[in-house]
């Protein structure tokens, strides 16, 4: 059963054109291969191990959608999240200090989404503390002995950290004295400095003993830190996800050949063992993976991530290092309409009237509909469609009781409304309005 608050999400995400951030396994077509093999994988993770896989395909066949959902897996599995986009101005891969602070922006435990650093690092210290205590080392009542004892063995959980990032211990030991003196000013200004915020003042680094920001090279120390305190912290590891890898092959050669270099040093380190707890998933396009402006160019990584698809794609296998998406066919379409379909009207303030007029019957005709004005390509067509579904049919029978879609909608597609795949997919027709009637 979905809550209120959730169900209202994933319908104002479709109305957007967007894909929801929670409750996706409502909306789950396709997923039943994929599902027990990241259930086990993620199993392993949990035990201290490492996992990588490589999201294979086109636009339209639901790969941000997969890793999304992957992500709401991850957090009933107890672990936490951080789904970030690549993308040359805001994040660009080979910046890894960069794409470390996005990843702490957006880190997600299933308590709190997005900006769960301070949540975490206050668990983690609460669980030094009760771990202190039942030690029979120091009283409950003993606050200097208790931040004494909880120093000592947080020195001790990140030794292997210390060793090359002794910043990173550092910066603890302040941000507890800090919140032990209620000085939250000081806490939240390290934090950031921890999370790879630049701009922090002056007083704050002194404050803690260090000096700069984090850098490339401090970057991977700073996630090993992270992955340790998430574990001690009670967390089952990290799923981190890497989206839209192959915007890197729009960007000049020097750079992608960077970019590249820095995707590889990070798998070769998760191979390597340093990043116990770490889950990391990417997305790219077939081109990406095989065109010789993507991993192609870079054969040791072109190596790590190679994976056979010559054979029928009913026997892709879901445990090898890359997995292609299969997209959405119209049988797959039609089901998510439905799915979208009942779940607005378990909402509705006219349920029953939502599901006698936007029937099973009428779901198809404008799903073919849809599909046709983007060249009949179906994969193309789930975000407009799901789109049109809700904001421009549902809500309207819903809103308005004399509103019948049979009679009284014409779907329109305008280029303006469509992004550059969906677009290009478009059929021969009027550039700037194609106009349908659904009879």
């Amino acid at each position: 059963m979905i809550s209120p608050q959730r169900r209202r999400e994933i319908v104002d995400a479709l109305r957007r054109g967007t894909v929801p951030d929670r409750g996706l396994d409502a909306l789950a077509v396709g997923m039943d291969r994929l599902e027990p093999v990241f259930t086990d994988e993620l199993g392993e993770v949990a035990k201290g191990r490492v996992g990588f896989k490589a999201i294979r395909g086109e636009y339209g066949s639901g790969k941000t959608f997969t890793v999304r959902w992957l992500a709401e897996l991850a957090h009933r599995h107890g672990f936490a999240t951080a789904e970030v986009q690549i993308s040359e101005g805001e994040t660009p891969l080979h910046h890894l200090e960069t794409v470390y602070r996005r990843l702490v922006e957006r880190l997600s435990t299933p308590e709190v989404r997005g900006g769960a650093l301070r949540s975490v690092i206050d668990n983690w210290f609460f669980t030094l503390e009760e771990e202190a205590i039942a030690g029979g080392h120091v009283a409950e009542t003993d606050e200097a002995g208790l931040i004494e004892a909880t120093q000592a063995l947080a020195e001790r959980r990140l030794e292997h950290v210390t060793r090359r990032a002794p910043a990173f211990s550092a910066v603890l030991r302040a941000y507890r004295r800090a919140i032990a003196d209620q000085d939250y000013a000081l806490a939240e200004g390290l934090l950031a400095w921890l999370g790879g915020q630049p701009h922090v003042a002056a007083s704050v680094k002194r404050a803690a003993g260090v000096k700069g920001d984090v850098d490339h090279d401090a970057a991977l120390s700073f996630l090993a830190g992270l992955l340790t305190v998430l574990r001690d912290a009670g967390r089952s590891g990290l799923v981190f996800v890497l989206d839209e890898v192959e915007t890197l092959q729009r960007v000049r050669s020097d750079v992608r050949d960077r970019a590249l270099n820095a995707l590889r040093q990070l798998i070769d380190e998760l191979d390597g063992g340093r990043f116990p707890g770490l889950y990391l998933a990417i997305t790219g396009t077939a081109a990406f993976y095989d065109g010789p402006q993507g991993i192609q160019r870079l054969p040791p990584l072109a190596q790590r991530l190679h994976t056979d698809f010559t054979a029928d794609r009913r026997f892709d296998n879901p445990r090898a290092t890359q997995v292609r998406l299969h997209g959405f066919d119209h049988a797959a379409l039609l089901e998510v309409g439905r799915r979208v379909r009942d779940l607005f009207a378990d909402g509705a303030d006219a349920p029953a009237r939502v599901r006698a007029m936007v029937d099973d019957d009428y779901i198809e005709l404008l799903a073919r509909a849809v599909s046709g004005e983007l060249g009949a390509q179906v994969g193309v067509a789930p975000r407009i469609f799901l789109k049109k579904l809700v904001s421009d049919v549902l809500d309207r029978v819903d809103q308005f009781p004399e509103f019948d879609p049979r009679r009284d909608y014409k779907l329109t597609v305008t280029d303006s409304e469509l992004t550059d795949v969906e677009r290009n997919a478009r059929r021969a027709g009027d550039v700037d309005d194609i106009e349908l009637t659904l009879e």
